[in-house]
This record gives C-alpha cells, structure tokens and sequence, in this order.
C-alpha cells in the first residue's frame, strides 16, 4: 500500500473507497456501485463508498468527501484496476493526495491493483473450469 498522509493519532472510523476508470455506459459504473454493496455487506464496521479516476461522478475527490463525510478518518483506496499503468501510478496518486490535503489528520493508502493479488488468478481458474464444463 502506498501511504498519501502517514501522521499519526488515534485511529477513528475506517473507510474503503473503490476507484475504478469510469465509464460512459451506466452498467459498467453501476457494476463497481454493486461491488461497493456487496464489500459493504461483508464489513459492516467500515464506510465504503465508490468513485470513478474519469467520465462519470462521483470522482474521487467527492468519494473521499463522502468518506469524511460519513465520519471516516482512515480510508484504504482499493485501485478497481488488473495492472498498473499511469492511472494508478500517478493519476490516482495525485488525486488523493489533492482530494485528502483538503482533510487535515486523514490518513490514506492506496492499494495495488488487483491484479497483482493471488486470488485473482484463483478467480481465472474458476472461469476457465466453468467455460470448460460448458458454463
């Protein structure tokens, strides 16, 4: 994880803000909005919202708001990306911070992409089992 705000302090409420491209078409935004739901379900102590690096809103300057909003101090920005590239190496680098200096005591950290997580290929795997049993 990469760390935008490392004070330190008392740890408050938690949030996870997923962050994927964006898109023009509403069902592949609405496909990270339906991810944020079910990640909510399986940490009920932790706000979770969603945002987009471009083309559709909430960008990520207003998903950290809704984060603070919601009384978070702590967010861990979960990159909805397979491989780096510029858009998690610099641009959602730079929004954050811009986006969380705006915060004074919130802490950030950016994950990686998912795609460098082990469970990912896992996932594969499943996708190819199911194709190869005719699913």
């Amino acid at each position: 994880m990469t760390a935008v705000d490392g004070r330190a302090g008392t740890r408050g409420l938690r949030a996870v803000l997923l962050v994927d491209h964006g898109s023009r078409r509403p069902e592949a935004n609405e496909a990270l909005a339906s991810a944020a739901e079910a990640l909510r379900r399986r940490l009920p102590d932790r706000v979770v919202q969603c945002a987009h690096l471009e083309v559709a809103q909430p960008d990520v300057a207003r998903g950290i708001d809704a984060c603070v909003e919601s009384g978070a101090t702590d967010i861990a920005v979960l990159p909805w990306f397979l491989a780096p590239g510029r858009h998690t190496s610099e641009d959602l680098p730079r929004l954050v911070a811009a986006s969380a200096a705006r915060h004074p005591g919130l802490r950030v950290a950016i994950a990686p992409p998912l795609g460098s997580h082990p469970a990912l290929l896992e996932a594969a795997l499943d996708c190819v089992a199911e194709l190869e049993r005719g699913g």
